[in-house]
């Protein structure tokens, strides 16, 4: 008897201890921690100037692909409104240095921050689109309360976490949640590696802080999936990602990335048995830029990436982010799987910003020729016009670029394409120039062409030549 009763009241402290365990795990309320961190978390409004054209002909309407569409568009009433965004971001040190969303101050003319019950002007520090990380400065010498950037790595899934932000202009709102999911990509962005939450974030979140349970900033709310309001499915920046970003747009104004050089895609079952490789992992290397760390390390298009720098490579996506992540002029190892075997490169990384990958492609300069007998001028038919128009994919031509006021084309438009003259296909410019001058001096007056209009049907024009 006295053996069950121990027993008994053994079992009730063990009880005790696990009951206890499970309930310290599951706050009894976030009342007291959002206190400490609202005077840290800041509303924001933007206005930027958008100019529109009104419809000089709001009762007529051109039909789809007319080439009048465009032109009357630009002789609408320029009108000027303020256009007005709101977002959410927080306080990182006393003298007022804000993080947010780049989105959400984007081409903004002026930008407004509300801590509590003021309001502040703001100016831009730094930006990163590709992050989608921006950087202010509340034009004040007031004191402010700062948070601090916590470990995102250390974030599990299923730990607790709470956003405070502006939700539909709202002003401070806290709602809480879990960590969903790590390591998620949308498509939103060029490095993703977003913590997805179930805590409730809506649209004027964006740029909003992210807490674990000991007030750190683990994340900053960027985007929601839904048709319109929160159904439980955010995402937000890794805190350890977005520090980086931060700290070098507060030290630099801009961002320094790291730069391999190619273009990589995913290794598929198929290839990894093609290539002897144990399982589908790492990163394929399509191609390699010329001039590139990569070219001058010896990488090659065929190779497969296994480990960065020490770090695994088990899917392509997280390589973009690992290289971006290190410091531009290192030197680092890469292990790469080639011939069916590993072999290792030195490589020392160049930076983004500066690279041919990073800068815009300049628009292509499409030549055109002048017809003279014509007065027209002509382009060579591309691949892009074909695939834009939808235009069977054989179809060879000219594209008519511009038309002389005194052409005696005067059935023809501008984006017309010329398929044919004399019933003799027209592959360039020259083709055109030939028949139409040979034409000539055989005194025919009159030249058959067979054209695509700008509606895409096939027309045959005749061309009377003075």
């Amino acid at each position: 008897m006295n053996r069950f009763f121990k027993f008994c009241i053994f079992f009730l402290i063990l009880f005790s201890i696990n009951t206890s365990t499970n309930s310290s795990s599951v706050p009894s309320s976030f009342a007291d921690l959002a206190e400490k961190l609202m005077p840290s978390v800041v509303n924001i409004s933007t206005t930027q100037t958008v100019v529109t054209r009104t419809n000089p002909f709001p009762n007529f309407q051109f039909p789809p692909g007319s080439p009048f569409e465009d032109m009357f568009k630009e002789f609408g009433t320029p009108q000027e409104r303020q256009a007005s965004a709101l977002g959410s971001g927080f306080i990182i040190d006393k003298k007022g240095t804000v993080v947010t969303n780049n989105h959400v101050i984007k081409d903004a003319d002026d930008i407004l921050v509300r801590v509590e019950d003021k309001e502040y002007k703001a100016k831009i520090i730094g930006t990163d689109p590709l992050s989608d990380i921006a950087v202010l400065k509340i034009d004040s010498n007031d004191n402010f309360k700062p948070v601090k950037f916590g470990n995102s790595d250390l974030a599990r899934i299923g730990d607790w976490v709470i956003a405070i932000g502006n939700p539909f202009g709202l002003g401070g709102t806290v709602t809480s949640g879990i960590i969903s999911a790590r390591n998620r990509s949308i498509g939103l962005s060029r490095y993703e590696d977003f913590i997805q939450t179930d805590a409730s974030i809506n649209q004027g979140n964006s740029g909003g802080p992210l807490f674990n349970m000991d007030g750190d900033v683990v994340g900053v709310n960027t985007a929601i999936l839904s048709q319109g309001g929160s159904i439980g499915i955010g995402f937000a920046i890794p805190s350890n990602n977005a520090k980086q970003v931060v700290d070098q747009l507060i030290k630099y104004g801009e961002t320094k990335r790291g730069w391999l050089g190619v273009r990589i895609q995913d290794v598929t079952k198929e290839i990894a048995e093609a290539e002897k490789l144990d399982k589908p992992r790492g990163a394929l290397v399509s191609s390699v830029s010329p001039g590139s760390p990569s070219e001058k390390g010896g990488i090659k298009a065929g190779d497969i990436i296994l480990e960065f720098n020490g770090t695994i490579i088990n899917q392509m996506k997280e390589l973009p982010m690992i290289v971006a992540q290190t410091e531009v002029g290192k030197t680092v190892k890469v292990k790469i799987w080639r011939n069916k075997k590993e072999i290792f490169k030195k490589i020392k990384l160049g930076r983004l910003e500066t690279s041919s990958d990073f800068k815009p492609k300049k628009p292509k300069v499409l030549k055109t020729t002048k017809i003279e007998d014509l007065k027209i001028e002509v382009r060579p038919l591309n691949d892009e016009d074909i695939e834009k128009r939808k235009l069977p994919k054989d179809t060879v031509g000219v594209v008519i670029t511009n038309i002389d006021p005194d052409s005696p084309v005067k059935n023809l438009l501008v984006n017309n394409i010329i398929v044919e003259a004399q019933k003799k296909k027209i592959k360039t410019p020259g083709d055109l120039q030939n028949i139409v001058k040979s034409s000539i001096v055989s005194n025919n007056k009159t030249i058959l062409l067979v054209i695509y209009n700008n509606e895409n049907q096939i027309s045959y024009i005749g061309i009377k030549i003075k």
